[in-house]
């Protein structure tokens, strides 16, 4: 799908504009365009700093969050490169702690552009070269970098020679790309293993673990999974990690949701499994402390959004749009529904035209009090009707609604007392809401 990637800022517009003009209008999976594009610009990603390549279904980003907060906090700079960014583009290219500037991308975007735009490179092929020729020439000890879809032929994987690898939660999404079975899928973003280079992954059921594995011993990588190689348990507010290594203790994640703890031992687990960087005990206290992640159960702050509701009340919002998130997520709602002391969340919805709505909205059966189903606008989404009826038949009260904006004012003018709002269902938007409350992420 495409990102629909604008700026403020005319000469990035001007760019951005030429790359919609060239690229193919569909995501494309193969190393083949990347590797030549990279190549006409003096092959950037081979004077990286040392890279950790993160891959998952879901929390990679999260995890990509954890592996910065340690890494800064034990005195180290890092590039990170993730995606898809929520309100602004620069969002994608972090240049050793800063987003980078409107007056450095728009000079590296028609730099890679001019090289290569005969060659049919997608939007993500040249946003990730844009990425590794800032950070080959700007000076950092690391470098995070999050595998944009799947692994194995994803523009990311041309990387030779990471510190160390990860695999985060895996479900089922990009089924057209990647398979329609979570052994397939494991299999695409196991291929990011790399010979001798650690694989670290977390709990997998036995089919996925043996098609992980397989990937990684044909590739030559040593895999350390979770439950053999590391362990983590999670009580009485802190988090227990050990591994050959030794121990960790943190204190639970400022990430709100059950399933952060696990995304948080993943990334001590890869800082621990790599021999380049060294992380004291303390960064991953500072880590747990003080990593964020935009659109990830985010409680959105005082904003022209939030006072569109009764004084009290909570808007909770979180990009998810696949069946494993909308499980993670739902979680996390319980959890914050107990806090508050109230027995459901009013829902607002929208989800592009080529994911799963029940398989996101099931988990979410018993938990509401209304549901709005929006647009996500500029994209193919899931009509109201479609939504409506996939929410109908799990137990909800569909309505919908032209805008969020609108969806709010339905609810706070029905609403007696403080509310609960929890909107998921799509990162674009989520970022479309954001920018509406005034919390571009920075």
């Amino acid at each position: 799908m495409p990102d629909h990637a604008t700026s403020s800022d005319p000469a990035v517009q001007r760019q951005l504009d030429r790359l919609w003009a060239l690229s193919p209008g569909a995501d494309i999976l193969g190393l083949e365009r990347i590797t030549e594009l990279l190549e006409r610009i003096g092959n950037p990603h081979d004077l990286l700093p040392p890279v950790l390549h993160v891959a998952g279904t879901n929390g990679k980003g999260s995890t990509c969050a954890f592996l910065r907060a340690a890494i800064e906090a034990a005195g180290y700079t890092t590039h990170v490169y993730s995606s898809p960014h929520l309100v602004r583009f620069n969002e994608r290219i972090r240049l050793a702690g800063r987003l980078i500037e409107d007056t450095e991308l728009a000079p590296l975007l028609e730099e890679v552009l001019d090289a290569g735009g005969d060659i049919g490179a997608s939007f993500f092929e040249v946003t990730t070269a844009a990425a590794f020729l800032a950070f080959a020439r700007t000076p950092a000890d690391a470098c995070i970098v999050e595998v944009g879809l799947g692994g194995r032929l994803d523009a990311t994987n041309v990387i030779a020679q990471p510190i160390v690898t990860g695999i985060a939660q895996l479900g089922i999404d990009h089924e057209r790309f990647l398979g329609t079975t979570i052994e397939d899928i494991a299999a695409e973003k196991a291929g990011i293993a790399k010979p001798q280079v650690p694989l670290v992954t977390m709990r997998y059921q036995p089919s996925v673990e043996a098609r992980v594995n397989a990937v990684a011993r044909t590739a030559g990588a040593p895999v350390s999974p979770e439950g053999r190689n590391w362990f983590w348990a999670a009580d009485d507010g802190h988090l227990a990690y050990r591994d050959a290594a030794g121990k960790v203790q943190t204190p639970l994640p400022v990430l709100v949701g059950p399933h952060q703890p696990g995304n948080l031992a993943l990334a001590i687990a890869m800082l621990h499994h790599q021999k380049t960087l060294t992380i004291p005990p303390d960064a991953f206290v500072a880590a747990a402390e003080h990593a964020t992640w935009p659109a990830r159960m985010q409680l959105l702050g005082d904003g022209p959004l939030t006072r569109l509701l009764p004084s009290g009340s909570e808007i909770w919002l979180d990009g998810g749009h696949n069946a494993a998130a909308g499980a993670s997520v739902a979680a996390a709602l319980r959890e914050v529904l107990d806090h508050r002391e109230t027995d459901g969340a009013h829902m607002i919805v929208g989800m592009l035209s080529n994911k799963d709505p029940a398989g996101l909205l099931l988990p979410f059966a018993g938990l509401t009090k209304s549901f709005h189903a929006v647009p996500v606008g500029g994209h193919e989404c899931h009509s109201a009707e479609v939504l409506g009826a996939v929410a109908r038949d799990i137990g909800m009260a569909p309505q919908s609604a032209e805008t969020v904006e609108a969806a709010l004012h339905a609810i706070g003018g029905d609403a007696k007392e403080s509310v609960t709002v929890m909107i998921l269902g799509s990162l674009y938007l989520a970022g479309e809401l954001l920018a509406a409350n005034g919390e571009a992420p920075a």
